[in-house]
């Protein structure tokens, strides 16, 4: 079969770069059950990177003086995503051809080939670009190192959802509070010895779980890890990294948090991405259709059981009118459904989505818990 997505390494990378980058993705997307080579094309170093024109693709472009530009003025033209890394900020210009400086560069020393990995499966769309961090901590044991990872992980392009900073004012607290959560890829848990002792943090934790969002469990010196927190990802911190005065943390403990962060993001969408897939397929099943197999996009071909096609998009967090949007310019003339998992959404914004669908047809919502019963009974 031809691939799914095309992805390609470009300029001048050195081995140790490619062999890197390569291990990180081909990890990254089997999460997906797609495979580095066959669903995901990897081109490295071609003279021409021509990826089809109905394929997402992406290219990462490694700057060095005198860097080969393939055919790079062409993908631009096409508006082919192109992720230019230089070695160092202060590299920029020297490294980065003129026709690419325009484009927000990253740099190497800034998270290495985990940090373009991630940036490139953005770009191919195989992970969103908003990066939701949902950090729970309880405030009279932990609140000094949140502040401290707000900032550190805001600076490092995530949405940082933090219970001080990111509800307005008259809002109510808690049904915001689980909104945001929803939305979010990986929650951060600082577990503190008195983290399950609070109602919110416990609940806040055990949420998650329960929407298969990714746990990253930075544990104190002094706290003993709870049965809980077996699933979780661990990130344990040295007595001298906790300062007992300030409460904050020292800099190399933030910088292993923030990498170790980044890995984590990307597990977290995939399990998240397949479990609505593995609903969906059940669903269907059900009603005695079937799922036809996987497109670009991660748009899902199914066949109902009249044998009407519908092409399906599964949402993973919080859906808005761009998803509803991209849908149905990416699967034109077709049939075409939002999945998505209402659980925990705001109520508003569920009703938002239910006026969205009333003036809307070109593609329909469908809540994930009603998958089988909406399409038994689907109207094209």
């Amino acid at each position: 079969m031809s691939s799914l997505y095309q992805l390609a390494i470009l300029g001048a990378p050195s081995a140790a770069q490619i062999s890197e980058l390569e291990n990180i993705v081909s990890q990254a997307v089997s999460m997906f059950n797609l495979r580095l080579g066959h669903e995901v094309g990897w081109d490295i170093c071609p003279e021409s990177f021509e990826p089809h024109q109905q394929r997402s693709a992406a290219a990462v472009f490694f700057g060095g003086e005198n860097a080969p530009l393939a055919n790079v003025a062409t993908l631009l033209e096409r508006g082919i995503p192109l992720l230019p890394v230089a070695s160092d900020v202060s590299r920029v210009n020297v490294e980065i051809p003129a026709i690419m400086q325009p484009l927000n560069c990253l740099a190497y020393t800034a998270g290495g080939a985990q940090r373009v990995a991630t940036a490139l499966l953005e770009c191919a769309g195989l992970l969103p670009r908003q990066r939701r961090v949902f950090v729970s901590y309880r405030r009279g044991e932990a609140r000094e190192a949140a502040l401290q990872l707000f900032d550190a992980l805001s600076v490092r392009l995530f949405d940082v959802f933090l219970d001080t900073h990111g509800i307005p004012p008259a809002e109510d607290f808690q049904t915001m509070l689980w909104h945001r959560l929803c939305d979010s890829d990986v929650l951060v848990m600082l577990d503190t010895p008195g983290y399950f002792e609070s109602r919110w943090t416990s609940a806040e934790f055990g949420r998650a779980l329960a929407k298969g969002i990714s746990v990253l469990r930075v544990g104190w010196p002094d706290s003993t890890p709870s049965a809980r927190t077996a699933t979780a990802s661990r990130a344990e911190l040295l007595p001298e990294e906790v300062d007992s005065h300030t409460g904050r943390l020292a800099d190399d403990a933030v910088e292993r948090i923030c990498l170790q962060l980044e890995d984590i993001r990307s597990q977290s969408h995939a399990v998240r991405s397949v479990n609505l897939v593995s609903n969906l397929r059940n669903a269907i099943e059900t009603i005695g259709g079937q799922i036809i197999g996987v497109g670009s996009n991660r748009a899902v071909h199914i066949r109902l059981p009249d044998g009407r096609a519908v092409v399906v998009y599964p949402t993973v967090g919080v859906p808005t009118s761009t998803t509803l949007h991209e849908a149905s310019t990416n699967s034109p003339d077709q049939s075409v459904a939002v999945v998505y998992d209402p659980v925990g959404l705001h109520p508003r914004w569920l009703g938002h989505l239910d006026w969205l669908g009333r003036y809307i047809h070109s593609a329909r919502w469908v809540k994930s818990s009603e998958a089988g019963w909406q399409f038994a009974d689907w109207e094209a």
